[in-house]
């Protein structure tokens, strides 16, 4: 790394949690991101801040002034811009270093493969099942860890899923099947607060960034809980009004139609 980098990241390095090894993975990994809205901003922001070298942003929406409450990487200027378009202009700002690619589409079964690519790993923060549960397959086809995270006003999800490893459950798996459809729940219906999604944003960044580590091997063998540690499978709920933090174990379903076949 040039020392202007080193400047940049000297606080990760420091750690010996991460390191020059950790931050070196980092500055080699490939995030897709499907939605840049309530959950991508945050997320996108620190994953961009940590260092991550490349990222590829779906969403086929475009910013709104109602947006803008809770989606920080976006401004007034933003307004009717294509919000992957917006976060790309958002990063070239911020780090020129990070190489982008944008795909304003909207995922589907059949196209998910195709846009997802070959990242290092999958963060999902969009707002309907059908496109989860599309994100979801196409990571277990293509051999790929995903970060889901999702927020109904207070009521905040963040998940590490590793279908496509043998023993380990999808997030099919955790849904089931009867949510293939775009009729869920709305932050335009049911409000949401922008301070608790980006906490939910910020706990998928966290998540993302330990499955970095653990791809690089890196981060481990310190004594106590490890950054390394993916914790495949355990979804984290988080309750904004208490406030508290429940985690569980989502076990693999052997009838599952996502990882099981």
């Amino acid at each position: 790394m040039t020392p202007d980098r080193l400047n940049r990241f000297a606080r990760h390095i420091v750690l010996p949690e991460v390191g020059g090894a950790g931050q070196m993975a980092l500055a080699q990994a490939h995030i897709t991101m499907v939605g840049c809205g309530g959950i991508g901003s945050p997320a996108l922001q620190y994953l961009a801040a940590a260092g991550v070298g490349a990222f590829t942003l779906i969403d086929d929406d475009v910013v709104e002034e109602s947006n803008l409450q809770r989606q920080t990487i976006f401004a007034t200027g933003d307004i009717g811009t294509g919000k992957a378009q917006a976060a790309a202009r958002w990063i070239a700002r911020f780090d020129p270093a990070i190489t982008v690619t944008t795909h304003a589409a909207r995922i589907t079964a059949d196209n998910a493969k195709a846009l997802l690519g070959t990242p290092t790993l999958v963060l999902d923060g969009c707002d309907n099942f059908a496109t989860r549960l599309a994100v979801s397959d196409a990571c277990v086809a293509l051999g790929i860890p995903l970060t889901s995270a999702a927020v109904g006003r207070f009521q905040g999800q963040v998940a590490n899923f590793a279908g496509h490893l043998p023993g380990h459950a999808c997030y099919r798996c955790y849904v089931g099947d009867a949510f293939d459809a775009t009729d869920c729940d709305t932050c335009a219906a049911d409000g949401v607060l922008g301070a608790f999604v980006g906490m939910v944003g910020t706990m998928a960044a966290m998540s993302a960034i330990r499955i970095i580590l653990n791809a690089a091997g890196v981060g481990a063998g310190f004594g106590g809980p490890s950054l390394s540690d993916p914790q495949w499978g355990k979804v984290l709920v988080v309750d904004g009004l208490a406030p508290s933090l429940r985690p569980f174990a989502q076990p693999k379903d052997p009838a599952c139609q996502g990882c099981s076949a």
